[in-house]
């Protein structure tokens, strides 16, 4: 499973408001954030790999 991570402080200053908004309206997508900031889309299980986990 690979993630993907962007850098987005250096361009949006998103706050734990507008963070946990954008998580509601894309609840098909799982969202996480490092200590940095940047916002890391994990992909969902399904297909091939959720029938191995």
């Amino acid at each position: 499973m690979t993630n993907l991570t962007i850098e987005i402080d250096s361009i949006i200053d998103l706050t734990d408001e507008q963070f946990f908004q954008l998580c509601q309206i894309n609840k098909e997508i799982r969202f996480e954030r490092n200590a940095k900031g940047d916002l890391i889309i994990v992909p969902l299980m399904g297909g091939e790999t959720g029938m191995i986990n």
